[in-house]
Protein backbone atom coordinates (compact mmCIF):
# COMPACT_ATOMS: atom_id res chain seq x y z
CA UNK A 1 0.00 0.00 0.00
CA UNK A 2 0.69 3.47 -0.79
CA UNK A 3 2.70 5.20 2.51
CA UNK A 4 2.34 8.59 1.17
CA UNK A 5 -0.72 10.44 -0.72
CA UNK A 6 -0.51 14.17 -2.26
CA UNK A 7 -2.69 16.12 -3.59
CA UNK A 8 -4.09 19.60 -4.30
CA UNK A 9 -2.53 20.91 -7.35
CA UNK A 10 -3.93 22.73 -9.98
CA UNK A 11 -4.00 25.66 -12.58
CA UNK A 12 -3.81 29.02 -11.00
CA UNK A 13 -3.04 32.54 -12.19
CA UNK A 14 -0.07 34.84 -11.14
CA UNK A 15 -1.16 35.87 -7.40
CA UNK A 16 -3.07 32.67 -6.48
CA UNK A 17 -3.05 30.33 -3.68
CA UNK A 18 -3.01 26.27 -3.47
CA UNK A 19 -2.99 24.38 -0.63
CA UNK A 20 -1.55 21.23 -0.90
CA UNK A 21 -2.02 17.90 1.20
CA UNK A 22 -0.35 15.47 2.37
CA UNK A 23 -1.37 11.74 4.62
CA UNK A 24 0.60 9.16 5.07
CA UNK A 25 0.42 6.01 7.16
CA UNK A 26 0.55 6.03 10.98
CA UNK A 27 3.76 3.81 10.73
CA UNK A 28 6.34 6.47 9.07
CA UNK A 29 3.80 9.78 10.93
CA UNK A 30 4.97 9.89 14.29
CA UNK A 31 8.37 10.26 14.16
CA UNK A 32 8.99 12.01 11.11
CA UNK A 33 10.25 14.50 9.02
CA UNK A 34 7.80 15.54 6.10
CA UNK A 35 8.96 17.40 3.65
CA UNK A 36 7.65 18.95 -0.24
CA UNK A 37 9.96 18.98 -3.19
CA UNK A 38 9.39 20.49 -6.82
CA UNK A 39 11.06 19.67 -9.96
CA UNK A 40 10.40 21.99 -12.89
CA UNK A 41 11.54 20.74 -16.13
CA UNK A 42 14.77 20.75 -16.86
CA UNK A 43 15.40 22.00 -13.22
CA UNK A 44 16.71 19.89 -10.14
CA UNK A 45 14.54 18.70 -7.95
CA UNK A 46 14.53 21.03 -4.71
CA UNK A 47 13.54 21.78 -0.84
CA UNK A 48 10.83 23.67 -0.55
CA UNK A 49 9.51 23.39 3.21
CA UNK A 50 9.69 20.31 5.83
CA UNK A 51 8.50 20.03 9.23
CA UNK A 52 9.10 17.49 11.74
CA UNK A 53 6.33 15.70 13.27
CA UNK A 54 7.61 15.61 17.00
CA UNK A 55 8.06 19.59 17.46
CA UNK A 56 5.89 21.24 14.49
CA UNK A 57 9.29 23.20 13.80
CA UNK A 58 9.86 23.86 9.90
CA UNK A 59 12.40 24.94 7.68
CA UNK A 60 11.51 26.40 4.15
CA UNK A 61 13.73 27.27 1.06
CA UNK A 62 15.08 30.67 0.40
CA UNK A 63 12.63 31.26 -2.53
CA UNK A 64 9.90 31.05 -0.54
CA UNK A 65 9.79 33.98 0.98
CA UNK A 66 7.39 33.96 3.46
CA UNK A 67 4.77 33.24 1.22
CA UNK A 68 4.37 29.36 1.88
CA UNK A 69 3.42 27.70 5.00
CA UNK A 70 4.04 23.72 5.94
CA UNK A 71 1.51 23.05 8.72
CA UNK A 72 0.60 19.46 9.90
CA UNK A 73 -2.61 17.86 11.24
CA UNK A 74 -1.72 14.95 13.58
CA UNK A 75 -5.86 13.76 13.99
CA UNK A 76 -5.53 13.27 10.24
CA UNK A 77 -1.94 12.36 9.72
CA UNK A 78 -1.62 14.77 7.20
CA UNK A 79 0.80 17.94 6.38
CA UNK A 80 0.26 20.95 4.14
CA UNK A 81 1.07 23.34 2.10
CA UNK A 82 -0.65 26.98 1.99
CA UNK A 83 1.12 28.74 -1.32
CA UNK A 84 0.09 32.17 -1.56
CA UNK A 85 1.48 35.06 -3.84
CA UNK A 86 2.33 32.01 -6.72
CA UNK A 87 4.37 33.51 -9.19
CA UNK A 88 5.45 31.01 -12.87
CA UNK A 89 8.34 30.38 -11.08
CA UNK A 90 6.48 28.28 -9.01
CA UNK A 91 5.52 26.16 -11.51
CA UNK A 92 6.36 22.13 -11.34
CA UNK A 93 5.55 18.76 -9.80
CA UNK A 94 5.33 18.82 -5.79
CA UNK A 95 6.15 15.87 -4.20
CA UNK A 96 5.87 14.90 -0.47
CA UNK A 97 8.84 12.80 1.20
CA UNK A 98 8.79 11.81 4.39
CA UNK A 99 11.59 9.83 6.68
CA UNK A 100 10.57 7.98 9.60
CA UNK A 101 13.04 8.88 12.26
CA UNK A 102 14.08 12.79 12.59
CA UNK A 103 14.18 15.10 15.43
CA UNK A 104 14.78 18.91 15.37
CA UNK A 105 18.02 18.63 15.28
CA UNK A 106 17.94 16.63 11.53
CA UNK A 107 15.37 18.39 10.10
CA UNK A 108 17.90 21.69 10.11
CA UNK A 109 21.13 20.40 9.38
CA UNK A 110 20.21 16.86 7.42
CA UNK A 111 18.28 18.52 4.12
CA UNK A 112 17.62 17.13 1.08
CA UNK A 113 16.13 14.50 -1.06
CA UNK A 114 18.90 12.22 -0.37
CA UNK A 115 17.71 12.10 3.54
CA UNK A 116 13.61 11.11 2.45
CA UNK A 117 12.96 7.40 2.21
CA UNK A 118 9.40 7.87 1.11
CA UNK A 119 7.80 9.33 -1.71
CA UNK A 120 4.37 10.40 -2.84
CA UNK A 121 3.28 10.18 -6.60
CA UNK A 122 3.31 14.22 -7.00
CA UNK A 123 0.68 17.00 -7.76
CA UNK A 124 1.56 19.37 -10.63
CA UNK A 125 1.35 23.20 -9.99
CA UNK A 126 0.75 25.26 -13.20
CA UNK A 127 1.02 28.58 -12.56
CA UNK A 128 0.23 31.15 -15.41
CA UNK A 129 -1.56 34.14 -16.88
Amino acid sequence: AQMLVDSGGGSVLPGGSLRLSCSSSETIYSRACMGWFRQAPGKEREEVAAIYIGSGSTVYADFVEARFTISQDNNKRTVYLQMNSLEPEDTGMYVCAARAYCSDYELRNYRGANYYGNWGQGTQVTVSS
